[in-house]
C-alpha cells in the first residue's frame, strides 16, 4: 500500500461505512433473489425511483470532474491543474463503475443487459440507447486513462511467489510496453472522453423530454439536455473541490488551496450560464406562474436554484471568501447539493404519472441499498488512494 499516507486504512468512520455497506449488500441479496418488488415501491406507474435519480443520474453528474479537469489540463494545457486530474479521474472511474452497478440493480431483467452490445439489438432512435452506449464506452475509456497510474504503481515491483515466478518477466515486459505506448495514444482517449461525456450528460435530460405529460412544467423543457450538460460542467469542478477537501481532511495531506481556488473562480461563470438557461426558458414558457403554488415541486425548485446556484455563485465571486478553505468547500457542497436536488426533482419529485393512484415514496430497502452503494464507493476510493499513486506528493504534484 501507499506508505506516504500517515493514516491507517481502518478508522471509526470507515468501520461505520463498512457496516452500512454490508447492510446494503444484504438488501441486494434480497433484491436479486426475491425480485425488485420485494425491496422497492416501484411499479408500472413509477418504473424508476431513487436508484435512477441518485445512483445513476446524480452519479453521472457528480463524476463529471474527470472530463472537466482532463479538458483543462490536457486539452487547454493549463499546467497548474495537473495535480487534480488523477484524483478526479479516479473519482470518475469509480463513480461510473457504481453507476453501471446501479443500472443493474434497477433493471428488472438485469440478466439481459448484455444485449446492448449486440448490433442486432441496437435502436438508434432511443435516447436511452445513446446513454447506455456512451456510458459503456466512456467507462472503458476511463479505465484506459487510469492505466498509466496502475503501470506506475507496479512497474519494477512485480514479484510473484515461487510457483508463479515465471510470470515476473512477462508481466514486467507488459508493463514496460504499456508505459511506452499509452503516452502516445492518451490524447485520443482524453478527447474521446470529453466528447462521450458531453453526449451522455445531455442525453440524460433527453430521457425526460419525451415524457411531456409526466414531468412537471417547471422542469419539462426541450432544452433540458442543455441544462443537464451545463450543470454537469459546474458540478464537475465543484465535486473536485468537494472531494479534494474531504480527502485532505481524512488522509491528512495538504489541501492545495491555490489550485482549488482557481477552479472555484470558474464555477460562478458556469453557474451563471446555467441559471440564465433556466430563467430564459422559464420566461419563454411562462412557467414562473407555478412558483406561486407553494407545492412541493415549486418549493424544491426554489431551493434548487437559490441554494444550489445563486448562493454558491455569490460566495465564489468573492476573492476573499474563495481563498478560505471552509468557504470554498461550503460553496462547492452547495453546488453538489443543488445538482443532486435537480436530478431528484426531474426524476422523482417532478415526475407525476397522469394515472397514478398514489405518490412514490422509496421503501426503506431502496434507501438502504443506495446508502450501502455510496458507502462502498467511499471505501473503494480510500482503498485506491492507499494502493495507487493518486494523492499529490507533499512538496510537489504528480502529473497525470
Amino acid at each position: 500500500m501507499n506508505r506516504t499516507l500517515a493514516v491507517p486504512f481502518f478508522t471509526p468512520g470507515v468501520r461505520v461505512l463498512a457496516a452500512i455497506a454490508a447492510a446494503g449488500l444484504a438488501a441486494l441479496v434480497v433484491r436479486f433473489t426475491l425480485g425488485i418488488g420485494a425491496v422497492s415501491n416501484l411499479d408500472d406507474q413509477y418504473p424508476w425511483g431513487i436508484w435512477i435519480a441518485i445512483d445513476v443520474a446524480t452519479g453521472v453528474a457528480l463524476a463529471a470532474g474527470g472530463f472537466t479537469t482532463a479538458f483543462l489540463a490536457h486539452v487547454l494545457h493549463w499546467e497548474k491543474f495537473h495535480s487534480v486530474v488523477r484524483p478526479a479521474l479516479m473519482t470518475a472511474m469509480l463513480g461510473y463503475t457504481f453507476v453501471a452497478l446501479g443500472v443493474v440493480v434497477d433493471l428488472g431483467r438485469y440478466y439481459v443487459m448484455w444485449h446492448i452490445a449486440l448490433p442486432s439489438m441496437w435502436q438508434g432512435n432511443s435516447a436511452l440507447f445513446e446513454v447506455g452506449m456512451c456510458v459503456m464506452i466512456y467507462l472503458t475509456v476511463l479505465y484506459i486513462e487510469f492505466l498509466p497510474i496502475a503501470v506506475e504503481r507496479f512497474k519494477g515491483r512485480v514479484s510473484f511467489p515461487r510457483r508463479l515466478a515465471g510470470l515476473n518477466r512477462p508481466a514486467e515486459a507488459l508493463l514496460r510496453g504499456l508505459d511506452a505506448t499509452l503516452g502516445r495514444v492518451m490524447t485520443f482517449f482524453i478527447i474521446a472522453g470529453v466528447v462521450l461525456s458531453c453526449a451522455h450528460q445531455s442525453s440524460l435530460g433527453t430521457l425526460m423530454v419525451i415524457a411531456p405529460t409526466k414531468l412537471h412544467p417547471l422542469w419539462h423543457t426541450t432544452v433540458l439536455p442543455l441544462q443537464f450538460l451545463l450543470s454537469a460542467f459546474a458540478v464537475g469542478l465543484a465535486m473536485v473541490i468537494f472531494e479534494g477537501y474531504l480527502a485532505a481532511r481524512s488522509l491528512r495531506h495538504p489541501f492545495d488551496l491555490k489550485v482549488m481556488s482557481a477552479l472555484g473562480r470558474m464555477i460562478p461563470f458556469l453557474l451563471t450560464i446555467y441559471l440564465a438557461a433556466k430563467l430564459i426558458d422559464m420566461v419563454n414558457r411562462s412557467t414562473y406562474r407555478y412558483l406561486d403554488d407553494l407545492t412541493l415541486q415549486s418549493v424544491t425548485w426554489l431551493v434548487e436554484v437559490v441554494a444550489g446556484v445563486v448562493a454558491p455563485a455569490v460566495i465564489l465571486m468573492s476573492h476573499r471568501l474563495r481563498r478560505r478553505a471552509g468557504w470554498l468547500f461550503g460553496a462547492s457542497a452547495l453546488v453538489v447539493g443543488g445538482v443532486v436536488l435537480n436530478r431528484l426533482n426531474v426524476f422523482v419529485i417532478g415526475y407525476q404519472p397522469p394515472f397514478a393512484d398514489r405518490p412514490y415514496v422509496p421503501a426503506w430497502p431502496e434507501v438502504l441499498i443506495t446508502l450501502g452503494m455510496v458507502s462502498l464507493l467511499v471505501i473503494v476510493y480510500r482503498l485506491f488512494v492507499f494502493v495507487f499513486p493518486v494523492v499529490p506528493e507533499q512538496g510537489g504534484a504528480r502529473h497525470a
